[in-house]
């Protein structure tokens, strides 16, 4: 590469991952040398084999290939790529016999090519518009808990951006637990609201944590002597989101006779505070999710057909993250460096064995088993280490998942007691009077209860259920209770 001047663009906070593939240590430095000024961090390999390996290890903004590596052609690697994700950013450098194939693969969706030996200045500048091509995908991440590198996560930031747009239309969340959803949620209120002020706030509501009897006052509000103790006009959850964003959470655990007042406030955009007599505009976004599949839901009876409908509008799945598993080096790093604010200290980094352990485990509770997890490890690091002290006992201990890694589904009718690496355990079977679907969820409350030996929390995280929802449960059938204890075994 002819030399040239050096590039005065400072290095990112947080700077941008490139995978570099060649073989000729004196360019490679050379290169090397360029991408870091320019604020990319590189992880060099020399051979095919290598780069296939740590492709399957994590994501990367970024890839630069040499054509001619020892153990085949950095051409037919990207054809390769290409095929499983055309989005990604791929450089070629190629020798001036190839040209013809580099312009070809190039209108097939490469994103640039460089005859060797290239110049300095041309390869800053294709870097540069490397970058404000991934720049203009990636969402904010001051506006997010989100990495989108994955091509299933770039479809969500897609999706965010394009429902950004409508500000007046309902955005329906599903998934797992734990895979993301308040993320996306506050994300897109990010994006809704680029310049947020008082008057656009985030409001969540946790519709599994409201007891029924106080739904329609936490949300809609109450006057002055609405009911026993309300000595004060007290203003809704509504009301309070103002212009902004009201997050509606866990929204198929609300209790069925209250649906019919939230559909009518969905469909009107109105409200009336308990016992008031005047009605009230909503002027906020309404965002709502879901860990349930609420067409299972309207099926078993326990959700209206015409609310699903209603929500239904602009739906984004967030997948679970034992399918966007290269996410997680870029991920853990930004939920380290959010954690290290947290606690205000500085943040060490993840060793390579260490992302090679959270790669290979499949994190049933998904984004937040992984925060869960580096927080834990954080606590236990020395504040001088440089290095994440890893809790390897939590990743090692026996899994909870199938055999297949797939984490436990939302508790529903179709629902059947989670696999384990355990014996199974007698049960004393589901009532008789109980209709097959609620059997089957009886069963499966009892299975989760034995296997935790009780504990509430635990079980409800197995069952992928919220834990006050496990409790509403467990006063319908408080016979369940027993689940677990000793003297329920045989």
């Amino acid at each position: 590469m002819a030399a040239s001047h050096r590039s005065l663009s400072p290095a990112t906070e947080h700077p941008w991952s490139c995978l570099l593939l060649e073989d000729d240590p004196g360019f490679a430095a050379m290169i090397q040398e360029v991408l870091t000024e320019e604020g990319w961090q590189v992880f060099p390999c020399t051979s095919i084999a290598t780069a296939r390996e740590m492709i399957g290890r994590r994501s990367f903004d970024l890839m630069v290939f040499d054509n001619h590596l020892p153990d085949g052609k950095g051409f037919d690697l990207y054809v390769d790529l290409a095929k499983r994700d055309p989005s990604q950013t791929v450089i070629m450098l190629t020798g001036l016999p190839e040209l013809a194939h580099a312009v070809e693969l190039t209108r097939q969706g490469l994103f640039d090519y460089l005859a060797k030996p290239a110049s300095r200045d041309a390869f800053i500048a294709c870097l540069r518009r490397a970058k404000a091509r991934l720049e203009s995908r990636r969402i904010p991440v001051h506006s997010s808990h989100l990495v989108a590198s994955s091509p299933a996560m770039r479809e969500v930031a897609l999706a965010l951006e394009q429902a950004a747009r409508h500000a007046h239309a309902i955005v329906l969340f599903t998934g797992e637990t734990g895979s993301g959803k308040d993320a996306a949620a506050r994300t897109l209120h990010a994006l809704t609201h680029p310049h947020p002020t008082a008057n656009t706030p985030f409001v969540p509501v946790n519709c599994a944590a409201i007891p029924a009897e106080m739904f329609e006052s936490e949300l809609f509000g109450a006057e002055r002597g609405a009911y026993t103790g309300a000595d004060k006009t007290r203003e809704g959850l509504a009301a309070a989101a103002r212009e902004g964003t009201l997050f509606l959470d866990e929204i198929g655990e609300v209790p069925l006779p209250l649906q019919a007042k939230l559909l009518r406030f969905l469909e009107a955009r109105e409200f009336r505070p308990l016992g008031g007599t005047t009605t009230k505009t909503f002027g906020a976004r309404l965002i709502a999710a879901t860990n349930r599949t609420l067409a299972e839901e309207v099926a078993a009876g326990r959700f209206r057909e015409d609310l699903l409908y209603r929500l239904d509008v602009f739906a984004i799945h967030l997948p679970p993250l034992r399918e966007r598993r290269a996410e997680i080096p870029a991920l853990a790093d930004l939920l380290l460096s959010q954690l290290a604010e947290k606690y205000q200290r500085s943040t060490p980094r993840l060793r390579d064995e260490d992302l090679e352990a959270l790669h290979s485990y499949p994190f049933p509770g998904n984004v937040r088993e992984l925060r869960n997890l580096l927080e834990r490890s954080l606590l236990r690091t020395p504040a001088d280490s440089s290095w994440l002290a890893l809790d390897r006992l939590w990743l090692n201990r026996a899994p909870t998942t199938s055999p297949a890694g797939a984490a436990p589904p939302p508790l529903g009718p179709s629902t059947s007691a989670p696999t384990v690496n355990t014996a199974p355990i007698a049960t004393a079977g589901a009532p008789s009077h109980l209709p097959p679907l609620e059997a089957g969820e009886y069963l499966a409350i009892q299975q989760a209860l034995i296997e935790c030996q009780g504990g509430i929390r635990r079980a409800a995280a197995r069952l992928g259920i919220t834990h006050q929802a496990l409790l509403r449960r467990l006063e319908k059938w408080p016979d369940l209770r027993k689940a677990g204890t000793p003297q329920s075994r045989t």
